[in-house]
């Protein structure tokens, strides 16, 4: 989300009475009788800083566009990080500053000219102590934007067009090195609130369809039971992009979590994820000689069998990776709301 750069009080205070002052020094070279000149002089320093203030509230306002209008996903993320309510109340209070001067404006314009000369100089000093008093006002609300625009600078970019993959598993299971394998470039790295390293981000295309491959490092690598409620939210956001899970166990168990954790998280994820298609990898073959002991063997299946479809991959050395390929050929959009909606 682009905010703009947000003001403090005094430095909307400071620009609209500087430029108040200098529009006033220019009409005093104007030729008109002394009686109005005084006057005009005082209105148009009430009307100017009107003006100013308004033109720069307006500009933030036009800037950041309606939440309820964003797709679902950046509605939880503005939530997750700054709080949706907090942000419109501050909106709001702008814009209701935004009124307020307008109406200012109009009154001690409408004063002055009415007034005789010398309360002229009174009418404005006393415009500008009830604009200054406004301003300060919604000092809260544009400290609030400005610590927002901060902490949404690095919000991910998401292309809603794209059939979008969500990752997960337990840490070391290979799901960074699986998102390098089968993406064409480094994947980007961009801000996501509450989890390590932020959302890593990758793409390719296949047979003119956009991929999009989304691992959240610390999110969806953990037990449901162990998140908190703003973590879970969390989820819930990647829950409005996800068209399928790629959920990859360790087979070596080299991550050091046993396959009956992992499929434990398997199940909360599935939980969270209704209606969502999951893919299952069993991945780090190349660290298994699972096939050459009986023992091993037999442990490793009783976990497959409990799933269907399950793909053995090697994501270091790229064995089974084609047939990732072939199993993402497959998968369709899932209508999201408002997923068409960009900003």
């Amino acid at each position: 989300m682009m905010i703009p750069t947000i003001p403090t009080p005094d430095e909307l205070l400071d620009k609209g009475f500087r430029r108040g002052k200098k529009a006033a020094d220019l009409t005093r070279t104007t030729k008109m009788p002394k009686h109005l000149k005084g006057k005009r002089i005082e209105e148009v320093r009430v009307i100017t800083a009107c003006q100013v203030i308004k033109d720069r509230l307006k500009m933030i306002l036009d800037r950041v566009p309606p939440i309820e209008q964003l797709p679902e996903f950046y509605q939880d993320y503005i939530d997750i990080t700054v709080g949706v309510d907090d942000m419109k109340q501050s909106l709001g209070a702008l814009n209701w500053a935004y009124g307020i001067l307008t109406q200012l404006e109009k009154d001690y314009a409408g004063k002055i000219r009415r007034a005789p000369s010398e309360k002229a100089s009174g009418y404005q000093k006393q415009a500008y102590g009830r604009i200054a008093s406004v301003v300060n006002k919604i000092k809260k609300d544009l400290d609030f934007l400005d610590f927002a625009k901060a902490n949404l600078r690095n919000m991910p970019t998401i292309d809603f067009d794209a059939i979008t993959i969500v990752i997960a598993g337990f840490p070391n299971v290979g799901k960074s090195t699986l998102l390098k394998q089968i993406t064409t470039a480094e994947p980007e790295i961009a801000n996501y609130p509450f989890t390590t390293k932020g959302i890593q981000i990758g793409h390719f295309e296949k047979r003119w369809k956009n991929y999009q491959i989304i691992d959240t490092p610390g999110l969806l690598d953990r037990p449901v039971s162990k998140m908190n409620d703003i973590e879970l939210n969390a989820m819930v956001a990647l829950e409005h992009l996800a068209d399928a899970i790629l959920f990859i166990f360790d087979m070596s168990e080299t991550c050091g979590f046993p396959l009956e954790s992992q499929l434990n998280l398997l199940k909360e994820i599935e939980k969270i994820f209704k209606g969502v298609p999951v893919i299952y990898l069993f991945n780090k073959i190349d660290l298994s000689d699972y096939e050459k002991d009986e023992e091993k063997f037999d442990y490793v299946t009783k976990y497959v069998d409990k799933l269907d479809n399950v793909l053995f991959v090697s994501a270091s050395t790229g064995e089974g990776i084609d047939e990732i390929f072939n199993i993402l050929d497959k998968i369709e959009k899932i209508p999201h709301e408002k997923e068409e909606e960009q900003f």
